[in-house]
């Protein structure tokens, strides 16, 4: 037996499925339900349901399902867990490239565009880590300066090798 979509109210009463429509206010696909003053006339609610009108109309998102079993996934508790763990350790960093490197809109075309720019920013923001931990190790500037080549230097060169075919 096939199952039909249906909306439950805070009753328990059965609300039919009307249509699926395109919302032109946010461009979101709809399901609307609709509920009459018929359904509801033995309702201890009537009232506060449907006020003085004769028809409600209901709406949800047409991917509600898909919402509910997201929201399980992720607050259960292997979710919780990758969640605390996401934001120690990435979300700051999209912050960080977000707010304080430029990182608020990719100005290219492509998800290889895209690509690229994440890399790019992505090493920038290592590179600043690097240097922030080189300078408690260096006295002087020139020290500094000549350490922070030296160390920037050895990273591409390892990073170039990696790539080489063998």
């Amino acid at each position: 037996m096939e199952e039909e979509d249906h909306y439950l109210c805070p009753q328990d009463k059965i609300i039919p499925f009307k249509k699926v429509f395109l919302d032109h206010r946010t461009k979101t696909k709809k399901k609307e339900y609709r509920d009459s003053s018929l359904l509801c006339k033995d309702c201890p609610l009537k009232s506060s349901c449907l006020g003085k009108t004769k028809e409600k109309r209901i709406t949800v998102t047409y991917y509600r399902e898909e919402y509910e079993r997201n929201n399980a996934r992720v607050y259960s508790r292997l979710g919780s867990r990758m969640k605390k763990m996401r934001q120690s350790r990435v979300e700051p960093v999209f912050g960080t490239l977000t707010q304080y490197l430029g990182m608020g809109k990719v100005n290219v075309r492509g998800i290889q565009g895209a690509n690229k720019c994440m890399h790019m920013s992505a090493t920038a923001y290592n590179l600043k880590k690097l240097l922030k931990y080189i300078t408690d190790f260096s006295k002087s500037g020139a020290a500094m300066v000549g350490h922070s080549f030296n160390s920037i230097i050895g990273l591409l060169r390892l990073k170039i090798n990696r790539y080489k075919p063998v």
